[in-house]
């Protein structure tokens, strides 16, 4: 349902920016952490795989063994794609054999580029050109001028609905932490979908899409009509 990049820039600096027909890909699918590493989960998103991944990352896991580490024990992991990039530009990444086509990933120097659900792979490929074309640009602008790029190249096949860039320098709290989370009924999508997500109790989650639409269709008709 995504695409994104994960980068390290010559300064140091790591970020995350991904783009989605999907309400607030923000809140469930980038991760980074200064001197760490930058994290997307996304197709049928884990959201666990962030904090965990960072955590690895921070205990000097390399980049491959993370990826790793934290698809093998996930019965769901047919079904997620994951990529990361660690502090030293190191990347890695997983795409399951069930995400929807068009899917992959483009790795680069010091970045890679997922996505799933896409018009065709030029998506990814464009995005990679101009981010690996824009070395003079400041390192948020560089990222934007990529996923601009991706969209013109026709982006997720479903359409445009959210936007999330998340950039971290030296601090402990990010240097950008910006999200545009755009819907006419964000919660009629988002509250199922949250719902089906790998938890505690069911740590795979729900990852037939039949069962997820199910779920959506559930939960708007009883908006719909709440008195029933």
């Amino acid at each position: 349902m995504t695409w994104s990049i994960v980068a390290r820039d010559a300064s140091g600096s790591l970020g995350v920016i991904v783009a989605s027909r999907f309400f607030a890909v923000g809140a469930l699918c980038p991760y980074a952490h200064s001197g760490v590493g930058a994290i997307s989960t996304q197709a049928l998103v884990n959201p666990h795989y962030g904090m965990r991944g960072l955590t690895m990352l921070a205990q000097g896991l390399p980049a491959a063994e993370v990826v790793s580490a934290l698809t093998a024990p996930d019965a769901g992991r047919d079904h997620r794609q994951v990529h990361l990039v660690d502090a030293e530009g190191h990347v890695a990444s997983h795409t399951g054999v069930e995400c929807i086509d068009w899917c992959g990933q483009v790795d680069g120097d010091h970045f890679s580029v997922a996505g799933n659900m896409l018009t065709g792979p030029q998506v990814i490929e464009d995005t990679a050109q101009v981010y690996d074309a824009g070395r003079e640009l400041p390192f948020p602008e560089r990222l934007m001028a990529a996923m601009q790029a991706g969209e013109a190249a026709g982006g997720d096949k479903r359409g445009k609905q959210s936007v999330a860039l998340l950039v971290c320098t030296t601090e402990a709290y990010p240097f950008l932490n910006l999200r545009v989370d755009d819907h006419h009924d964000p919660l009629a999508g988002f509250q199922p979908f949250v719902s089906c997500l790998p938890s505690r109790a069911r740590p795979a989650g729900i990852t037939d899409r039949a069962t997820i639409e199910d779920e959506v269709h559930r939960f708007q008709a009883a908006r719909s009509n709440p008195s029933s």
